[in-house]
């Protein structure tokens, strides 16, 4: 019976230090999911662009390959590059294309870039029997820079304003790639200016057009050096159509690029899946560029976000170039939370073995301090005979006391070391008699 409560006891002091170690774990993972990042949305909304748009396609295809991971893309279109600007900063979307040189100052400290995707070309079409070797050769005509709110139109007005254009010396128009295509077909405008995909119908209808004339930008060089945002792109002679020739020679055209922008606050492993995608989708050869050359982080639009500039540099994280989205978010998460906790668990296995001793010793020093004080007595002085007798009961209670104490089988030596050092006492007194 006795064996039965010192198994109980001595579990019981086990209990209280697991017990103890338990709520410093649970502890350590309170702090530490203090700074761990959220779970990423499986929900977001893209500002695309027209339906007709390159934008609105690209869309679809970001939404198909984000579903295959749990995540849903709502596609939202809108007027161009400004409205999607404004979408983002006012909160309204978490991701939009934006057309490279269409953004504002205000803006750039509130969204980043994920990087460019493609080229944009800026197609200057004009009516024949028009001879237009330069924008400079503008004057007093109609012409066509795209809606309000896109990307075309800033674009457009810009290059219009460095050669010294405005309202007063021709006559801008506010139509867009589809109308103002028509309205030059059917000469009611001089001249458009259009940034779109050189696979847009669109595009294909005016360079096949014999009565429409594409315009070469012979002072490229300076443009891009005056507009960084700005590449040189080359579209070769017959590239549309060989049998035909089309176009006639080699055209010079000047090209922003598709920018990825995101909120600030987007989450970022739901950066990294984009990029992902983006690869996927634009590393692909086009008539402007090679295999590979897309997406990047030149020619941004805003400051290139973290995850961005990381994966650009190194690649993906580790683990989302081998398992599903999910798990290795899942793993990521928890080993920021285990981390904090091993670094708690560390010291404390390091501790709970010595305070484990000290508390089963505790129970054994204790009695060795009432057994020095009979001790004592016994030393000072010659204890008369009823002394000797209340030094002998004393005994006897520390030692049925040490009896009751209850401690491992590791710790037993030192119960037995402490019945032995009360009977070398109980000696000392009975010789004394």
């Amino acid at each position: 019976m006795v064996s039965d409560k010192k198994s109980r006891e001595t579990g019981k002091d086990s209990i209280i230090a697991i017990s103890f170690s338990i709520i410093l774990v649970i502890a350590g993972f309170w702090t530490a999911f203090q700074f761990v990042e959220p779970a990423p949305p499986t929900h977001i909304t893209i500002s695309s662009g027209s339906e007709e748009g390159a934008y609105f396609d690209f869309s679809h295809r970001y939404q198909t390959l984000l579903a295959a991971n749990g995540i849903e893309l709502e596609i939202l279109t809108s007027a161009g590059s400004s409205e999607n600007i404004q979408r983002l900063l006012d909160g309204e979307v978490d991701i939009a294309f934006v057309q490279g040189g269409s953004s504002g100052e205000k803006s750039n400290d509130k969204l980043l870039s994920l990087g460019s995707l493609y080229y944009e070309p800026i197609w200057m079409f004009y009516r024949q029997p028009l001879t237009i070797n330069g924008i400079t050769d503008l004057t007093g005509k109609k012409i066509a820079i795209g809606p309000e709110g896109s990307g075309t139109r800033i674009v457009a007005k810009r290059l219009l304003e460095k050669n010294g254009f405005n309202e007063n010396n021709a006559e801008l128009l506010d139509l867009t790639g589809k109308e103002s295509a028509t309205a030059l077909i059917d000469g009611i405008i001089d001249v458009l200016f259009l940034i779109a995909s050189p696979d847009s119908d669109t595009i294909k209808q005016l360079l096949t057009n014999e009565q429409i004339s594409l315009m070469s930008f012979e002072r490229a060089d300076a443009y891009t050096r005056l507009n960084p945002y700005l590449s040189r792109v080359t579209l070769p002679q017959g590239i549309v159509n060989l049998e035909k020739n089309i176009p006639e020679q080699e055209i010079t055209l000047l090209a922003p690029t598709a920018n990825l922008v995101i909120k600030e606050d987007f989450h970022p492993a739901l950066s990294v899946l984009l990029l992902q995608a983006a690869t996927q989708i634009h590393q692909t050869t086009t008539l402007f560029s090679k295999k590979g050359t897309f997406p990047n982080a030149q020619n941004l639009e805003f400051p290139i976000s973290e995850q961005a500039d990381r994966f650009y540099k190194k690649g993906p994280p580790f683990l989302m170039r081998f398992l599903p989205f999910w798990a290795a978010i899942l793993i990521d998460r928890m080993v920021v939370m285990i981390i904090p906790v091993f670094a708690l668990l560390f010291p404390l296995f390091k501790i709970m073995p010595p305070l484990y001793r000290w508390r089963i010793r505790s129970r054994i020093y204790r009695w060795y301090r009432e057994l020095q004080i009979v001790d004592d007595q016994q030393q000072n002085q010659v204890p008369s005979e009823q002394q000797q007798q209340a030094m002998i009961k004393e005994l006897e209670r520390i030692e049925s006391e040490v009896n009751k104490v209850t401690t491992p089988l590791s710790y037993a030596d030192q119960v037995y070391n402490l019945l032995l050092h009360i009977d070398l006492v109980r000696k000392k007194i009975l010789k004394m008699s």
